[in-house]
Parts: structure tokens; sequence; C-alpha cells
């Protein structure tokens, strides 16, 4: 195996982690709380592979649009989140499982030099999440935002803003494909912003919003009905977006909404990366044993992963909480298998979900039990702040929301520093035979 040599001593073990989202986050976290002294001293290297080069923590994005919180907030560089990680700017295009390597191209590179490299590993984990199928509907990658592609949710931001501040005759249409917990909080957070300057449509294909929790928590499906009702938004249910043009939004039904931004909140698709395609479910979805394994050195959790549920039986959500809980299990086994213990099965059951309507409006649910208000509003919050990336960066929020219960949308913004260039490493890398 081809090793870096690092203050003298040779890695005996590589661990490759795919993706800058929670997945690889809390893996590497993980990783280090049972085997950090192999890796500081460079017995162990690791190495994340990630097209964006800070972690993007989805769990504020309403805030973000609202204007509760700037959306540097919500950006973490990963060299500051896995300082002992070497963070490499590239796109996994090819998995050998076999002879356990990793075939990249880099990104944004200024020379001319052959971007493609070849890894190998001991054990990699993918943790590439989900895309919204922005293909899927005609129009939607040129003219509509989705919350998951790079870039899109500060652009995004910036159009609501300017959309809500607009002081001319026109009000806006803002248009929110998809009803489940993403879409309405991204409902909730435009009309909260925008007011009377900015009407905004949610369109879902379903008889009613937020099938996730009808069935099990109906008291705050209908909260979240109340909420939106109150803020203006208006519901089209049992119509799906059917085309975006430049100042349209085609639906089913045939009806053409005029709409200055569409955001799609339509579901997702794992990212693949070609190579284990034997062991996806129809969904595109890498299948994993109960210890979160997908075969021998290669493991997978979050959005691109199928991982059942130890006690129902049936894949668990597509959801933050989800993909956290499973990093961290995964680097949780990698430290065991490095000392060459059995790795034990994923046993989480899971905690709740939650979403936002605004400032001290909110439904949550914990364990089963529905909250509503001010108290679902803070645990909310303090789940959010519990997992941020950067204790640094919570910090800042606590500091944004006092000012904001303060002053309201009057608050003084606090200055934004200039971002830091990405410390990225180039690695020796090994050629097949």
């Amino acid at each position: 195996m081809t090793t870096l040599v690092r203050g003298g001593h040779r890695a005996r073990h590589r661990v490759v982690l795919l993706g800058g989202g929670y997945v690889t986050l809390h893996a590497y976290a993980g990783l280090m709380r049972h085997a950090g002294r192999a890796v500081r001293r460079g017995d162990v290297q690791v190495v994340v592979i990630s097209i964006d080069d800070a972690h993007s923590f989805h769990g504020f994005t309403g805030e973000v649009l609202a204007g509760l919180l700037p959306y540097d907030r919500t950006r973490t560089p990963l060299v500051e989140a896995m300082p002992h990680a070497h963070v490499v700017l590239g796109r996994a295009t090819a998995i050998d499982p076999e002879r356990r390597l990793v075939r990249y191209e880099l990104v944004d590179r200024t020379d001319e030099s052959p971007t493609e490299r070849v890894l190998d590993y001991d054990a990699l984990v993918i943790g590439t999440g989900g895309r919204e199928p922005a293909a899927a509907v005609p129009g939607l990658a040129e003219h509509g935002f989705t919350l998951r592609a790079p870039g899109d949710i500060a652009v995004l931001t910036e159009r609501i803003r300017d959309a809500a501040t607009h002081r001319g005759i026109r009000r806006h249409t803002v248009v929110v494909a998809g009803g489940g917990l993403a879409g309405v909080e991204m409902a909730a957070a435009v009309a909260d912003l925008g007011g009377a300057r900015v009407r905004v449509e949610l369109v879902h294909s379903g008889d009613a919003i937020l099938p996730e929790l009808r069935d099990d928590q109906p008291r705050l499906a209908r909260r979240a009905e109340q909420e939106l009702e109150r803020l203006g938004v208006r519901v089209r249910l049992g119509v799906r977006l059917a085309s975006v043009t430049e100042d349209l939004a085609h639906l089913s039904d045939g009806t053409a909404l005029p709409a200055s931004t569409v955001i799609a909140t339509i579901g997702q698709r794992p990212v693949q990366v070609p190579g284990l395609d034997e062991h996806r479910d129809p969904r595109g979805r890498l299948v994993t044993r109960p210890d979160l394994s997908v075969v021998d050195g290669v493991w997978a959790a979050g959005d691109a992963a199928c991982v059942v549920h130890p006690t129902r039986g049936e894949p668990v959500p597509a959801n933050a909480l989800w993909a956290i809980k499973g990093g961290e299990h995964v680097g949780r086994n990698l430290a065991r298998m490095l000392r060459r213990r059995p790795t034990r099965p994923f046993a989480y059951r899971g905690l709740g979900q939650a979403a936002s309507f605004g400032f001290g409006r909110s439904i949550s649910e914990l364990y089963g039990l529905p909250f509503t208000g001010w108290l679902a509003w803070v645990l909310r919050l303090t789940f959010f702040l519990r997992f941020m990336p950067s204790r640094r960066k919570a910090a800042q929020v606590v500091g944004d929301v006092a000012r904001h219960a303060a002053y309201g949308r009057s608050a003084p913004r606090p200055a934004l520093a200039e971002p830091a260039e990405p410390a990225v490493a180039e690695l020796a890398t090994a050629q097949p035979a």
C-alpha cells in the first residue's frame, strides 16, 4: 500500500472518507474519540475527498432564509472541522473494492496537469449524500434552486432578501415544491421574511402536507397547517411541479404560476460512485450490513445508504440526524477494526424531528412526545447547536439569536470575516498494477 510519511512515521493504515457532509464529519469524530492517538502520531492517515471545501449545516437553512442568521454561520471549513485529516478537493469517480482503490478527479485546478488520481485505502466510508433530482423537472436546474447543490443556498438567500426589500409595485411570487418538513420550513421562512411583499405558493403532490408526521403526530401536522395559514402561504395539494421557465412554474394540472423564484424540495437521489452497483437497492442506495459495512473495507451511511432500522426492519429516514448517528457508529467501528476487534451492529433507534415557523414558533417531536411553540423552538435550537461541527459557530448563533430577541429584524448584523483559502493536501497516490 502506498503510504505517506508524516513526522518521521509511516502511516500503517489509510482511511478515506468520501463527501464533506454529516457522515464524514461524524465518522471522523467517532474515529478520533476512539483511535485519535493513532491518528495524531501518524499510524492512521485520514483522507477526505470532497467537492466542497466546507461543511454546510442545513439545520439552520430556514433561519438563514428568514434573515435570522447570516449564511456564514452554516459553513464550517473542512480543515477546521477535521484538523487531523488531509482534505482533498475532488470528486470520487470509481471504487474498486477488490483492490481497495478509489479513483477521483481534482476540482478547481488552475494548472494543466492531469487531474485524475488513484488512492488505495484500508477502509473507505461513503458519505456522498443525496441531491434533489433537478434533472427530472424540465427547466428546474436552469431556473430553480435546490437546498443541496453547493452554493445554491447563498444565491437563494440573496435573491429572497432582495425580493423582500423590493419597493416596486410588483409582488414577488416564490413557489416551493414539496410538502415535507424541508419544504414547509422553506415556505414559512420565505413568507416570514417577505411579509406582504412576497407571495408564497407551496405545491405538494400528496393529499396533505407533512406525510412523515401525519400518521404518528397529527396534532403537529395540524399546527404546521395553522402556521402556514398565519404566514399567508397558499398550499396547493394533489399537484406537482411539471416544469420551470425563467418566470413561470408549470404545474401538473395545467396551471402556470408567475414565479420569480422556484425552490425544489422534491426528495433526493443518492450520489452514486460507480463500483458497487450490485450492492444497491432499487433507489440506488448502498445496502448496508448491520454494522453499516457494505463489503469488507467499505462502509456507508446517510442518504447514500440503505440502513435498516434495528427494531422496525425498514430503512431509516433520510435526514441529518440519521446521517450523524450513522457516521458516529461507522467511526467507532473503524476504530474497532483498526484494533482488530469485532465490529458492532448499529443500534440507534431515533430521537425525533422538528420544523420552525419563525422566531419562537416551532413544532417538534421528541421520543414520540409532541411539543409546540416556544418550548418546541428551544428544543430544536438546542438540538441543532449540539450537533454543529464548530463550537465557535454555535456560540455565534447564540449571539445572533440573542440580538434578534433584543432588537428584532433591526438587530445590527455582525461583520463576517473573509473566508480563508482552503488548506488541501496533495497525496501520494497508488497506480493500478
